[in-house]
């Protein structure tokens, strides 16, 4: 262990690929969030619409990372069990955060605002297009819920793939997606001696407000 913290507290990097300013900004924030997302494709970064998704209930904070879908003009659409642990959480306490980081670029973006449900159609669209046995997966998982084995599992698996046999599998009624409506966003890029450029949009009914924080 000591190893191990010695390598954390001595392994040091600084950040010098990039610089955020006023003249680089954008009026909405959604704007330069696909400004940058283009730039992290084009970089290659590894799975650049993985996010933290944070939850709080009773005081108590949540995050596991999970896949953006699709990016509207007001809000990021993901999908997940409504029925699962954050499925809960969010029908407790609809504010949530984003949070993606982007190492390649040096780059980070936090989102805070309010998830509601998409419409069922669209959730039916999305659905229709998975893989299989992912649509198959959803019915199987009982997601958060304690389970005896992953024997269990596959023996759900085999339960669902016997009863969809030679049809369509149909989106399960605890499954969809949800859309986070962002009321504020933090740009944050990398610079030299922790120095680094931060600039947050906070909504104002219509209007964006924009104030660049210290490091």
């Amino acid at each position: 262990m000591s190893d191990i913290n010695s390598f954390i507290a001595n392994d040091r990097k600084d950040f010098t690929k990039g610089e955020l300013n006023k003249q680089s900004l954008e009026e909405n924030p959604f704007k330069l969030f696909n400004k940058w997302f283009k730039e992290a494709l084009d970089k290659m970064v590894i799975e650049p619409y993985a996010f933290h998704l944070s939850t709080a209930v009773n005081n108590k904070p949540t995050s596991r990372v999970v896949y953006l879908r699709t990016i509207e003009d007001n809000g990021f659409v993901f999908f997940t069990n409504y029925k699962g642990r954050k499925g809960k959480e969010i029908e407790t306490n609809n504010n949530v955060s984003m949070n993606f980081f982007w190492a390649e670029k040096e780059r980070q973006i936090r989102i805070e605002g309010r998830v509601f449900k998409i419409e069922p159609e669209a959730s039916d669209a999305y659905f229709a297009s998975r893989p299989r046995k992912s649509q198959i997966g959803a019915w199987a998982s009982n997601q958060s819920e304690s389970i005896e084995d992953y024997k269990t599992l596959e023996e759900r698996v085999l339960y669902f793939e016997e009863k969809f046999k030679d049809q369509d599998v149909p989106r399960p009624p605890h499954w969809g997606g949800y859309i986070i409506k962002p009321n504020y966003f933090e740009f944050w890029q990398g610079r030299q001696n922790r120095l680094h450029d931060r600039f947050a949009y906070t909504l104002d009914e219509q209007k964006w407000n924009i104030d660049r924080l210290n490091p």
